[in-house]
């Protein structure tokens, strides 16, 4: 073999090399016939001797070839899973980490560490022989176990039979793999919060009253739990998991010790789970009295009284703001102010719906020459309204191309008009207004946003969240918030990552009633539009059956079984072709053509009712209908593997079907494995699909089994 850096040419006698050399000249070649043909052998010197040092880089995961994977994990004894969480996506990682977690088999942090890097949700194990109350052995005291929880104290109340319980429990001999028992000596503990924190970054609060005193932080002047933004642990667990490392509600006794621990404060804080702004200067906690601030109206209970030392009375678990001294000028009752701003985080189950997650990929206009900016960042400034700075983008798409106005902030956009946006695009051009990634801004419509453009055009929308502020002046209501009209509409109107607020707004105490109930969000007049929604919470669609609609990872909510989610413009006649992808529909469907997969439309007909089905579809030789939870007596093209609605099937149970509760749409656990396993890929049906909770809870299930100590049994509960 050859000396490294020198080819077998090289080593041979001068001579040859000579001779070699003057072979080649005389017949005007580069290389003599000798050296080529030493180089060639080179060639495979070098390979051979490649493959020798990768054979030691191959005893290590870290630097192994990638087909070597599958041999050192089969080695060690390494189980495949769905690998749905980032942090076991990669084979290799998952190989490396098995290694490292032998060495701590049999822990309680080694199991805490699975449940949260396999399922990527927030997690805790527990010992419950630790919560056991009996006799102590002398040589074992635990003097913190309490068999008596001491209910001076808060914390007792507020964990109980939770994670971070600390009262001791009489044994419970119930077996905890059927999800019954707790409290006995084998018996290991997971817990899951499989809910996630979303910012909201400087979010102007909504005023309740004329008097400039009491507030609420939503933008939809609603009432809202809001939730921790969970601290991470770090890549290695070494302690056990606390509260604030979960994603679960702030309540007011754990955020009225926090803000009394002053600059020691957790929770509370610029760049923590929460923060206010009086004037643009952030409010410190000395500066926050924690209340209950509930009640109806704008009679709440705990407002703070003149002498009050404090500048703002707050409720966390409502999300309402009381100040001590009211605003003055106060503003005007349902308005946003920027006098009084909070940053928060709210409670969902995926990423849906806009939010402070990544959402780069999903954006149509990836040059950012084209992009521009609202507010506007210019020197000389081009716009003032978002109004103008979508004429202004628009203005530079004749010829066609690609340009995006974007929002760079959290505000909240007022927009009385009637239309509230109007947005034209050119022919062979795309316009999409979009918020900025890690915002979601607010437009607050007292009109439709009416879109235009030609066949060949697109409009696309994207992390915006859009709700109806009914204007004092006007009496008239626009025909929906979104609105493509017959006349001027554009051949492409795509929705990503935004929220059309189901019903158009939320009453204050978000009841069970709507405030505009059966009117449609998006209204398609225009022949041959193609309407695309993804990863997107929206009201009624009401569309022409001249057009067509495909609907992916989304809810469609009419806010209530017997309104109609979907139809043609009159809100009866069969709507456009429509393509459901995990979707989850409330609300009556009447379609001209359907395609529905991994799905549940929940529907039911009025007594009254002149529809022939809750689900329809026109054309029943045409489309198909898979792997879907549908309703009794629907009217369908060929279907298969799917659930029906029976009186003695099991039903899909749901923590809430109301817009604005932290569980809106995500399925239950002990909802049967017909539906939350009744995918084609074995996932849950609905709008949460692509999430793949039970994919999740399988691996655990799968790892746990592996690091469990001897004789241990281990039981998994959902805590969100």
């Amino acid at each position: 073999m050859s000396v490294p850096g020198q080819g077998l040419f090289d080593l041979l006698p001068a001579l040859y090399r000579l001779r070699d050399a003057q072979l080649a000249q005389s017949q005007g070649l580069a290389t003599g016939p000798l050296q080529s043909l030493l180089m060639l052998i080179d060639e495979q010197f070098d390979l051979v001797a490649d493959d020798l040092a990768q054979r030691y880089d191959d005893h290590f995961i870290e630097t192994c070839a990638s087909w070597v994977i599958p041999y050192i994990g089969d080695l060690i004894g390494y189980q495949l899973v769905n690998g749905v969480a980032r942090a076991v996506a990669s084979p290799r990682a998952e190989v490396a980490d098995t290694v490292s977690f032998r060495r701590r088999k049999g822990t309680v942090l080694v199991l805490e560490q699975l449940a949260r890097d396999v399922t990527g949700w927030g997690a805790s194990a527990v010992e419950f022989f630790q919560r056991l109350a009996g006799t102590q052995y002398l040589k074992h005291c635990r003097p913190e176990n309490f068999y008596a929880p001491d209910l001076r104290r808060w914390q007792p109340a507020l964990y109980m039979d939770g994670a971070f319980d600390t009262t001791a429990h009489q044994v419970d001999v119930r077996r905890i793999s059927s999800m019954r028992g707790r409290y006995n000596i084998q018996n290991i503990g997971i817990f899951l919060w499989s809910l996630n924190a979303y910012g909201n970054l400087r979010v102007a609060a909504t005023a309740v009253d004329a008097g400039g005193q009491l507030f609420r932080i939503s933008s939809l002047g609603a009432d809202l739990p809001l939730f921790n933004n969970p601290i991470s642990q770090g890549p290695d667990i070494l302690t056990a998991a606390q509260p604030v490392n979960v994603p679960d509600r702030l309540s007011r006794f754990l955020l009225n010790a926090d803000v009394q621990s002053g600059v020691g404060a957790v929770y509370y804080g610029e760049g923590r789970s929460v923060a206010l702004y009086l004037n643009d200067a952030l409010l410190n906690p000395y500066q926050i009295q924690i209340c209950n601030l509930s009640g109806s109206g704008s009679d709440w209970a705990n407002l703070p009284q003149s002498g009050n030392p404090f500048a703002a009375c707050f409720d966390p678990e409502l999300g309402r703001i009381a100040l001590v001294t009211p605003l003055d000028p106060p503003p005007p009752a349902g308005s946003a102010t920027p006098l009084l701003e909070a940053s928060f985080y709210l409670g969902f189950g995926a990423d849906m719906g806009g939010g402070d997650y990544s959402r780069a990929d999903s954006f149509i206009v990836q040059d950012e020459a084209a992009v521009f900016a609202f507010p506007d960042t210019a020197a000389t400034p081009r716009y003032s309204t978002l109004q103008e700075a979508i004429d202004f983008a628009a203005a530079r798409l004749e010829g066609g191309g690609e340009v995006a106005v974007e929002i760079t902030n959290c505000g909240v956009y007022s927009l009385p008009e009637s239309p509230a946006l109007k947005i034209d695009v050119p022919d062979t051009a795309t316009l999409e207004l979009r918020a900025a990634q890690g915002y979601r801004p607010t437009l607050s419509l007292g009109g439709e946003i009416a879109v235009a453009g030609t066949a060949q055009s697109t409009v696309s929308l994207n992390g915006l969240l859009i709700v109806y502020a009914s204007p004092a002046t006007s009496t008239t209501t626009p025909a929906a918030l979104l609105h493509a009209p017959a006349a001027d509409g554009p051949g492409n109107l795509k929705i990503a990552h935004c929220t059309l607020v189901p019903g158009w707004a939320l009453t204050p105490a978000r009841a069970a009633d709507p405030r505009y109930a059966g009117l449609a969000d998006v209204l398609v007049e225009s022949p041959g539009l193609a309407l695309s929604i993804e990863k997107s919470i929206v009201g009624a669609l009401w569309v022409s059956a001249e057009a067509n609609a495909a609907v992916a990872d989304s809810l469609i909510d009419a806010t209530g079984p017997m309104q109609v989610a979907y139809a043609d413009t009159d809100g009866k006649g069969g709507g456009g072709a429509l393509a459901l992808q995990g979707c989850t529909v409330v609300g009556k469907v009447h379609a001209s053509q359907l395609l529905m997969s991994d799905s549940m439309v929940l529907a039911e007909l009025t007594p009254a009712d002149a529809w022939s089905a809750a689900l329809w579809s026109d054309r029943e030789q045409q489309g198909c209908v898979r792997f879907s939870y549908v309703p009794a007596s629907a009217i369908l093209p060929p279907q298969y593997e799917c659930a029906t609605q029976a009186a003695q099937a099991p039903p899909p149970l749901f923590y809430s079907l109301q817009y604005g509760d932290p569980g809106y749409g995500k399925l239950m656990p002990a909802t049967d494995d017909s539906i939350r396993r009744g995918a084609h890929d074995e996932g849950e049906m609905g709008a949460f699909h692509f999430v793949l909770a039970p994919q999740r809870e399988s691996d655990l299930r799968v790892r746990l089994q592996e690091y469990l100590p001897a004789g241990l049994e281990f039981g998994i509960f959902y805590k969100s």
